[in-house]
């Protein structure tokens, strides 16, 4: 089934570049590649403005052009997250340039996941799908429940089973039917493949994941809009299946070829736990080929061991002079409590990936003064608090009266202030 009003965009293969009518398809049937939107650069053209931006709604739906749908009732308009100057973070991390947090913990259900499934669901719905459904690592499995609990839709959710409690809590909330598959989200990924098959869902990473991957680019063009209609030096991005870090940097490009923003240099870089790292792994051995891994380590957010455009992903960091980094269980704790107690921005463990990459491009000398960094911050603390039991911050129980809570605040001067 085809939807008519799509007539500026089209299907097209990523390997042998044949076209597809905007359908279901996500498969190229000549050469199996992945198939990609393609838009119509006159058609864009007539729509798209600053002005006409930034008279739009205070969403991703702002950026309609650019996009290969429109919402509907209920949408959830997730988008236009704050960007977050963090000097204190950036003073902590040794950056010598400004350092902005683009916090997509604002999003309806706390993560970046709500864009995607917005682009998704919106298509779906178009073309007449009553079921959707996803395969996910948690925040996606939140993100799909709730938009479709909010526009009628059926849902049914496919997980590992040893996800965190409170992302599988989310997603049933929501009343979506959660399944735990025993294994990987790879195997994970496979069963939502046949689900597909046998029972005709709309999955938004399966075979609605041309329109759904879409969303992902509203980050980078919210960025280059909060910095002023430019682009920064360098932007940090978690890896996973490898498609948020490349339609960021497709973001930019678009805006550039539709004289929004100038095209300078920006240098993306990808952030990757030593848990699951195939990213990583080949930009450090300098090799085009990813190889999967077995996942393990707490970061199960970014856990996917085979991803779907981690070559693509690759192939983007090394063209802009980037790098990919893996930081270990560790680095990953110690920098979601950095950046909790320098900038008030509580992330999950993908966050402090994030967070510990930068530190670690800052050590390698990678920013220069002046350069603008920007350091996605993808999903919620929250929802993988669990990671900081035992660790993060002093709790002081006390009688109830001013003495007694004198001396339990006296062995942790100076770091409160006691004056009187």
């Amino acid at each position: 089934m085809t939807d008519q009003t799509l007539d500026h965009v089209t299907l097209r293969c990523r390997g042998c570049q044949t076209a597809y009518p905007p359908g279901l398809e996500y498969v190229c049937s000549r050469c199996l590649g992945p198939l990609d939107p393609e838009y119509d650069p006159a058609a864009v053209t007539a729509r798209l403005s600053r002005d006409a931006v930034q008279a739009g709604p205070r969403s991703i739906w702002r950026y309609a052009p650019l996009l290969p749908a429109s919402p509907g009732p209920g949408d959830l308009a997730p988008g236009l997250t704050p960007l977050v100057p963090a000097p204190r973070l950036a003073e902590a991390l040794g950056v010598p340039g400004p350092l902005f947090l683009k916090d997509d913990t604002r999003n309806p259900t706390n993560s970046f996941k709500d864009r995607v499934v917005a682009v998704a669901v919106a298509r779906a719905r178009a073309f007449g799908l009553s079921t959707v459904g996803c395969a996910s690592t948690g925040n996606l499995a939140g993100a799909t429940a709730a938009a479709a609990a909010a526009q009628g839709l059926a849902c049914v959710v496919v997980i590992p089973a040893d996800l965190e409690a409170g992302k599988v809590a989310s997603a049933a909330a929501f009343g979506a039917t959660v399944v735990a598959v025993e294994g990987s989200y790879d195997q994970a990924n496979r069963l939502s493949l046949q689900a597909v098959e046998a029972f005709g869902w709309g999955f938004v990473n399966v075979n609605l994941r041309p329109w759904y991957a879409e969303g992902s680019k509203t980050v980078g063009l919210e960025v280059a809009e909060q910095l002023g209609w430019s682009l920064p030096e360098h932007v940090v991005v978690p890896v996973a299946s490898g498609a948020l870090l490349t339609k960021v940097h497709q973001g930019f490009g678009v805006l550039a070829d539709h004289g929004l923003v100038e095209r300078t240099p920006a240098r993306v870089h990808g952030a990757q736990s030593t848990g699951c790292s195939p990213v990583a792994t080949a930009f450090a051995a300098g090799v085009d080929e990813v190889t999967p891994v077995r996942p393990s380590g707490i970061v199960k957010s970014l856990a996917i061991g085979d991803p779907a455009d981690g070559a693509e992903a690759l192939a983007t960091v090394r063209r802009t002079g980037g790098r990919v980094e893996a930081v270990d269980d560790q680095e990953v704790v110690e920098a979601i409590e950095l950046l909790a107690r320098t900038t008030g921005v509580f992330g999950e463990t993908a966050a402090g990936v994030t967070i510990a990459t930068v530190g670690r491009l800052a050590a390698r000398g990678e920013f220069r003064p002046g350069e603008r960094v920007v350091a996605l911050i993808t999903g919620h603390g929250l929802k993988t608090h669990e990671v900081l039991d035992g660790r993060a911050g002093a709790t002081v129980t006390v009688r109830p009266n001013i003495d007694a809570l004198s001396e339990a605040l006296e062995p942790l001067q100076p770091g409160l202030a006691v004056t009187g």
